[in-house]
């Protein structure tokens, strides 16, 4: 039997490396890049609502008709909204991003003080997260501007270091089929 292996191919380092590249852009001008992304999501939006409008169509009279109506609705006024209000939807997204960082943050210090066992972990990412939150809601006006753009550049470098180091494919699951469930009795 073949063993599959682990090391990944040239592709996957060049792959990989394309994809840290286009990262180190983004993290390079995160202001064009949330304003790009969030251009793209209202595009997006708008397109659906409008092609779940027009499907539900096809079910007036129906039962389905007006949860396809009202779905579509909100999601093309939801896409029109971004697209035309691009730097009010940033700042909106900004404001529930510091939020949760900010309330995640809380949640993870009052848990650091139940756990013994993981205390440190819990303290140490509580108060990252309570103070990135407060630095976003502090500063709200030019972390609108830079914080979607900052995320996604961070997630591109990491999904490229990702394939660098693992791959493409994940790795595959060796599953005994010759034998069936174990059971063991106490």
């Amino acid at each position: 039997m073949n063993r599959p292996s682990t090391r990944p191919h040239t592709g996957d380092l060049v792959l990989g490396a394309g994809v840290v590249l286009i990262g180190v852009v983004v993290l390079g001008n995160t202001v064009l890049a949330t304003t790009l992304s969030l251009q793209f999501l209202g595009w997006l939006m708008l397109l659906s609502g409008i092609v779940i409008l027009a499907a539900a169509l096809f079910l007036i009279g129906k039962q389905d008709f007006w949860v396809g109506a009202l779905a579509g609705g909100l999601m093309a006024v939801i896409g029109l909204v971004l697209v035309r209000h691009t730097s009010a939807a940033a700042a909106t997204l900004t404001l529930v991003a510091g939020a949760m960082f900010l309330a995640s943050g809380c949640a993870r210090l009052v848990a650091a003080f139940r756990s013994p066992t993981h205390r440190l972990a819990l303290v140490l990412s509580g108060a990252v997260s309570t103070v990135l939150g407060l630095i976003v809601l502090f500063n709200l006006a030019t972390a609108s501007e830079h914080l979607l753009g900052i995320i996604l550049g961070v997630q591109i470098v990491a999904d490229g270091v990702a394939i660098m180091l693992v791959g493409r494919q994940a790795p595959a699951i060796a599953v005994s089929r010759s034998s069936g469930p174990r059971v063991t009795l106490p």
